[in-house]
């Protein structure tokens, strides 16, 4: 199985290509190996068509590669393949929880989310309580940038129908302890969903020993293409839900009169989907299933180890999230004093390092750690002492000139 990192950072056209650029921006997009590159580009050259619905060959093979890249992904997150939902990504994903889910509610029910929360894991659930006349509620974030599960009993109550929270935080790196909001879920029976977009890229997940309920993530975070991912959901659940959108390919009959509706996944899949994005995202889960995971993170770790205690040697420099590296993800945020995180950030390109400066689309927990934003590395599987070293070298040069 492949670990050596040198080996993985090769298979990465755009790393190969430029040894200079030092990529630490893995948490807004990964970047994709030539073997996924490759899966698509045979796709679409050999078997370009459109699925499910066409007899002659082309349609034949491309609806298998399609149907094949669905039960790669479900095989990597342990979930039939029938439960699985090709979406646009995790946004798509929780969207249609939202809309779906929602319906069966009543007003005055609850919605749970958090202070952690990406805004995508927190515009459709507002959109959803003003539709539904649901109530919205938030489990605070703690100083160190994790849930503060002790509110948990302040926040659930019997109308609670669902708790959406982050698996692992886009601006902090902190994982969420997952088997206490699920015991506390249970305990009132309530759902849970998961929205996974930065945790599934650091490692195999088993959701049936998470006990979640819906599970969202995106393909392009876990090295492959743009425009598709992912929602996995508890199939009695998926039953019992309405469409989120209507068109060609998610129905059983149609009449001027009346519409019924195919089973799920094909309920929530309307119109041509993105097949080829979808190849894509089954040649990348082939292509994870090739590496040695318990040694990727363990280096994922200590590199991440290696960054924040360079951190604390440059004056101004401030680490935001868990000071230590139990139940987190290697994406360090620091606050600069005195400097502005894009600032940071366009210094630090012009040494060829990409990092990500701002908000990071979670302005609740900027609002609550008082802050603007956060300059993030993000650190991935390719990731090297080379990029770190070179990181925390921009940012003393930062702190010097912008402080």
């Amino acid at each position: 199985m492949i670990s050596d990192v040198a080996a993985l950072r090769a298979q990465f056209p755009l790393l190969a290509a430029d040894p200079g650029l030092h990529y630490l921006d893995s948490a807004a997009s990964a970047q994709t190996p030539q073997a996924v590159l490759d899966a698509v580009a045979r796709h679409e050259t050999h078997s370009r068509a459109n699925v499910h619905r066409g007899v002659h060959r082309l349609a034949e093979a491309a609806t298998e590669a399609y149907e094949g890249a669905r039960a790669r992904v479900a095989s990597w997150l342990n979930v039939p393949a029938n439960e699985l939902v090709f979406t646009s990504g995790t946004t798509g994903a929780i969207n249609l929880v939202a809309h779906s889910f929602t319906r069966g509610l009543a007003p005055g029910d609850a919605i749970v989310v958090s202070e952690l929360e990406h805004h995508s894991n927190l515009v459709p659930w507002q959109l959803a309580a003003e539709r539904h006349g649901l109530a919205l509620r938030a489990i605070p974030a703690t100083d160190d940038g994790r849930l503060d599960l002790d509110a948990l009993d302040r926040v659930l109550d019997a109308r609670t129908k669902l708790i959406a929270v982050t698996h692992a935080s886009n601006v902090t790196g902190a994982v969420t302890d997952v088997a206490r909001i699920v015991a506390a879920a249970r305990a009132i029976g309530a759902r849970v969903l998961l929205d996974g977009a930065q945790r599934a890229p650091h490692g195999p997940l088993d959701l049936q020993a998470l006990g979640v309920d819906f599970y969202a993530l995106s393909s392009h975070k876990l090295f492959g293409p743009n425009g598709v991912g992912a929602l996995w959901g508890r199939g009695e659940l998926l039953a019992a839900m309405p469409p989120f959108m209507g068109g060609g390919e998610m129905i059983r009959r149609v009449t001027l009169a009346k519409t019924t509706y195919a089973d799920p996944p094909a309920r929530f899949e309307a119109g041509t989907p993105p097949i080829a994005q979808a190849v894509g995202f089954g040649a990348a889960i082939d292509w994870l299933s090739t590496l040695d995971w318990p040694a990727i993170a363990a280096r994922e770790l200590a590199l991440a180890g290696r960054l924040m205690d360079g951190l604390a040697a440059i004056p101004g420099a401030r680490l935001i999230g868990p000071a230590g590296l139990q139940a987190r993800l290697p994406v360090i945020s620091v606050a600069l004093d005195g400097a502005h995180p894009h600032d940071v950030a366009q210094m630090l390109d012009r040494r060829g390092v990409a990092v990500r400066g701002g908000h990071h689309c979670a302005q609740p927990l900027m609002d609550r750690l008082g802050l603007a934003g956060t300059t993030r590395a993000s650190l991935a599987l390719y990731t090297d002492a080379g990029d770190v070293d070179a990181c925390l070298e921009g940012l003393a040069a930062a702190a010097r000139r912008l402080a």
